[in-house]
């Protein structure tokens, strides 16, 4: 019967034909045999079983095996001995040896037939050896499923004792062995089954013996830690983590994170081989096992390798949120990456450049994942600009990506970068300041934030840039006993001269701090700044001669000691007059009072106010960007209103004193020509009211800085309540209150009162309102009698008898940002250009003006933008634009730099004269000592961190680019990828560089 059965498979026939005869064959098999005719289609069958070229041939094979086990046992016994199996497990089958594929089949096909058989003992006790020992020899993903699929349906022959603890921890190498060899998606798939095969048996033993899982896991975290392998360990070990009961996460972690055996570089290589799992398609709970494990290195206080890890594979994990099979998992890590690395921006800065087009991507996708997931991303997202505010160039794209998305409440924001941070301690990070590998293609030097000292980083860097100030404090001769000031000669050298990227103004901070600011707190850094210029002129003042050291240099000539000699530093750059006059309405009699400012806190108009119709004393006018020389009227003195005209009631029109002239303002797209006087420098500033009405720079309900100057320089009508005391009536009297600037300063500060007292939340609330900032401004200053002809001497406009005004033009040097909602909070950043005199050299001084065209335009001085330790080039246009894009990003402090000319002739000759002597500051010896110093032991700092860095980079798992999942999205929007719903998880390309 077997050579007739050999003759109808082998033959020629079709496949019908042979199956009609074969079935009679299998009929005829059912029916009592004598021994040696079963021996012979036995053999017959494990012969077509193992060897057949043709399913047809290995199926007929089985049928044959199954009817003659069946109905032959005891022969099929006989058979199926230990021996028989030894031989085929060891050696294999015929002519194909050890290379036949279906040994294992074979075998788990015979087995169910002789379970109950007296040898059924002795075959078990030989798979259970045997089966460890195909384990260690790596078989491919294919055998090893099919020994894991002869172990689930025959438990009896998994080994046990020591060896099953032996056998798991094998398996778990085989498993790190894993690879897929090709890249379409049936075969994917089919690799996927197979691992879910093996890590399915591993799930199996652990439920029977749990006391194999923690030695298991223990293996597990050996092969992905080993920095010895050339190859990385296979993803598919994420498979085998899906199956840890969770209630051991604890244990685990805390077991893994306090082993002291275990290095730095080989915990940094196991977790990020643990991130790379992210990618692993179906896992269950992969993200929250990476999860717990950063938790467990951050509460040990692992910064480094946190750092390390997070920056080295935060971009590979935000790449696979453009596939739906894995994208809740990463999308988890991703999270608790981005809200945890709070320390610095680069994390989140890595980021940038992808998230729109990731965002794009999702909105195609049109899906309920993406639709959730895009939420989830622009609350992180959020979140991220709160903690990391003041790039508002580098934030500009992802605000416009995500712009119709919801937006979370402050309480939300706070209230998850709260319970993510590593450590509530933030003296714990203070060593782990963003890396900076060289200095900033600006030329510009950061200052390392300490611990919210933001608002203090602003204001330093603002002074710094005034170069006016910074050269005079350069200029500063050793031994001046003034600590404070010699303290910010060494920041502002530092910050002149360091190779550094950034420097720590730790020692400057705790010389100039306010006793009443909390230490680590947000401070004020208005309040900041007034502090430090009045402890610096209060220093001066007591005994610090800084001028009559000018004297004895010969800097200054004998007019201009006559002019500044009893005035400090602060004075003399920052300081201005202001005359406060009060007239009684019954008596018009008239007080007034003379005081200093070193700046001008202007407040907000009530929202009923019309601004533009506010009235004061002369007008403020707002220039365009170009350089303008004033024309000849517009300088001439004019009176005040109080001494040419009676005391203005309220209803009477003809009373009110001149608007406030604004000048057109120029939109930054807009081309600046410097010829185009008639239109900006001359037609409007001949009728002030006319220059008003026409502003240009912003809408009728928004404000201006000329608006807030106007409403600070408006008569104030003191009534009721606010009544005067009037010394020549001795009475309570209604009055008029009114400010007149007496002397404009050289450097002008406006602070914009945006922080109010709220009574209802017993908190200081912030005014958002937008304010649009002038270039060039030009502020109305009185000149007494006494003083006008001596003023104008400098200028070549003649001068009204008597008291009146002249505006004085400044140019905005640096206007420090408030980014948050509340004094207490959010962060400070600055914008600065240097402000120089742009009269050329050899221009006479007489104040003859020299035609606009071969001035310097002021939209062509560079504006950097300071944040901390990052320093980068911006624009007028992101100065002015900021509040738009990021409302809660307003303008806070702004400094001015007064023109040559009229009043401050005398000081812009004394600062010329000194700089043509001696051109850039000459540090004394002890500074250049020092800074020389420090730059050789920045460079000795880089060479060490290099190449402890290239010590811990190369120690990092390597994977795949992870930019070619992004780069494939944008480049093939035809193909069915991972964002397209319809796809599942993507096509076959996209499916294999997800997965591997």
């Amino acid at each position: 019967m077997d050579k007739i059965l050999e003759a109808v498979v082998m033959s020629s026939y079709p496949n019908n034909v042979k199956q009609g005869l074969v079935r009679r064959v299998i009929e005829a098999a059912k029916q009592p045999m004598d021994s040696e005719q079963c021996w012979s289609m036995l053999e017959l069958s494990t012969k077509l079983y193992l060897t057949g070229d043709t399913k047809y041939k290995r199926e007929v094979g089985k049928e044959v095996l199954e009817v003659y086990g069946h109905y032959h046992p005891e022969e099929f016994e006989e058979f199926f001995n230990v021996r028989f199996l030894l031989s085929l497990l060891q050696e294999g089958y015929g002519p194909l040896g050890k290379r036949s594929h279906y040994v294992l089949d074979y075998i788990q096909l015979g087995l169910q037939f002789v379970l109950e058989s007296p040898s059924a003992n002795s075959i078990f006790s030989l798979l259970r050896i045997e089966v460890l020992r195909k384990i260690c020899e790596r078989p491919s993903p294919k055998q090893c499923a099919k020994i894991s699929k002869l172990l689930i349906q025959h438990p009896q022959c998994i080994p046990t004792g020591k060896h099953q603890l032996l056998f798991c921890q094998q398996l778990i190498r085989c498993i790190g062995h894993f690879q897929c060899v090709s890249e379409g998606e049936e075969e994917i798939m089919e690799f996927l089954e197979q691992v879910n095969k093996v890590s399915g048996l591993l799930q199996r033993i652990w439920r029977t013996q749990t006391s194999t899982i923690l030695p298991s896991l223990k293996e597990l975290f050996t092969i992905i830690s080993s920095t010895e392998e050339q190859e990385a360990p296979s993803n598919a070990l994420a498979s085998v983590v899906q199956f840890v009961p969770l209630e051991l996460m604890d244990g685990v972690i805390r077991n893994l994170t306090n082993d002291d055996s275990i290095t730095d570089v080989q915990m940094m290589m196991a977790i990020g081989r643990m991130i790379d799992w992210v990618s692993w398609p179906l896992g269950k709970n992969i993200d929250k096992w990476i999860i717990a494990l950063l938790k467990g290195l951050a509460a040990v206080k692992k910064f480094s390798i946190l750092i390390e890890v997070t920056l080295s594979k935060i971009e590979k994990v935000f790449s696979k949120l453009l596939y739906p099979i894995v994208r809740e998992g990463a999308l988890s890590v991703l999270q608790y990456m981005l809200l945890s690395f709070q320390h610095s921006h680069e994390a989140f800065h890595l980021l940038l450049p992808h998230i729109p087009r990731l965002v794009a991507s999702l909105k195609k996708e049109d899906s309920n994942s993406a639709t959730s997931s895009l939420e989830q991303l622009a609350e992180l997202i959020h979140c991220m600009f709160f903690r990391f505010s003041g790039f508002p160039d580098l934030y500009e794209p992802v605000l416009e990506a995500i712009k119709a998305l919801p937006i979370p409440n402050e309480d939300r924001i706070k209230h998850l970068l709260g319970q993510n941070a590593w450590t509530s301690q933030k003296n714990e990070l203070a060593c782990f300041y963003p890396r900076l590998a060289s200095k900033s293609e600006t030329g510009k030097i950061g200052l390392i934030n300490l611990g919210n000292t933001c608002y203090m980083n602003s204001i330093i860097q603002s002074l710094f840039m005034a170069s006016d100030f910074r050269h005079s404090v350069l200029n500063l001769t050793e031994g001046n006993s003034q600590p404070l000031m010699t303290k910010l000669q060494w920041l502002f050298a530092f910050l002149e001269h360091s190779q550094r990227p950034a420097i720590s103004p730790e020692s400057f901070l705790s010389a100039s701090w306010p006793p009443w600011f909390t230490p680590g707190a947000q401070q004020d850094c208005s309040e900041y700044l007034k502090y430090l210029l009045d402890r610096l002129h209060e220093e001066e003042k007591t005994g610090k001669r800084i001028y009559q050291k000018l004297k004895e240099s010969s800097l200054m000539s004998q007019a201009v000691e006559h002019h500044c000699l009893n005035k400090t530093l602060i004075e003399k750059m920052f300081g201005g007059k202001m005359m406060t006059k009060i007239r009684c309405l019954k008596c018009l009699n008239v007080s007034s009072r003379e005081e200093a400012f070193t700046d001008l806190s202007l407040a907000f108009p009530p929202p009923d106010r019309n601004t533009h119709g506010s009235t004061s004393i002369l007008p403020v006018e707002e220039i365009g960007p170009q350089f303008i020389e004033p024309p000849e009227n517009t300088g001439q003195l004019t009176g005040s209103p109080w001494i040419k005209r009676k005391a203005p009631m309220a209803a009477d029109p003809a009373a009110l004193p001149v608007l406030v002239e604004t000048l057109g303002f120029q939109e930054p797209g807009e081309a600046a020509n410097p010829l185009s006087g008639n239109d900006v420098g001359v037609d409007k500033a001949k009728d002030p009211l006319l220059a008003f009405g026409e502003q240009a720079c912003a809408p009728k309900d928004s404000r201006s800085v000329p608006d807030l100057i106007n409403y600070f320089l408006s008569p104030e009508r003191l009534t009721a309540e606010n009544k005067y005391h009037c010394e020549k009536c001795a009475s309570l009297q209604d009055a008029e209150k009114v400010a007149e600037l007496t002397e404009g300063p050289h450097y002008l500060i406006l602070t914009l009162l945006r922080f109010s007292f709220d009574p209802r939340t017993m908190k200081r609330k912030k005014i958002l309102d937008n304010v649009s900032i002038p270039v060039v401004l030009k502020l109305p200053v009185l000149v007494a009698p006494e003083e006008t002809e001596e003023v104008c001497q400098c200028g070549k406009d003649s001068a009204a008898q008597g008291s009146g005004f002249m505006s004085v033009v400044y140019d905005l040097c640096s206007v420090v940002v408030h980014s948050g909602i509340s004094s207490e909070s959010g962060h400070y950043y600055c914008y600065s250009r240097e402000c120089t005199d742009t009269v050329p050299q050899g221009q006479p001084r007489d104040g003859t003006s020299k035609p606009a065209s071969d001035k310097q335009l002021d939209f062509e001085i560079q504006w950097y933008l300071f944040n901390d330790t990052r320093v980068s080039f911006s624009s007028f246009e992101s100065v002015s634009n900021v509040t738009s894009f990021f409302p809660k990003d307003t303008a806070y402090v702004l400094f001015y730099r007064q023109r040559p000319g009229r009043q401050s002739c005398l000081l812009h000759e004394a600062l010329a004269e000194a700089g043509r002597l001696h051109g850039e500051p000459s540090l004394h010896k002890d500074l250049m000592e020092a800074i020389s110093k420090d730059n050789i032991l920045y460079l000795q700092e880089q060479e060490k961190e290099a190449r402890n860095r290239a010590a811990y980079i190369s120690a990092l798992p390597k994977s795949p680019l992870w930019w070619r999942d992004l780069d494939r999205d944008k480049d093939d929007d035809s193909s069915s990828g991972g964002c397209s719903p319809a796809a599942g998880g993507g096509g076959s390309g996209s499916f294999h560089g997800l997965v591997f």
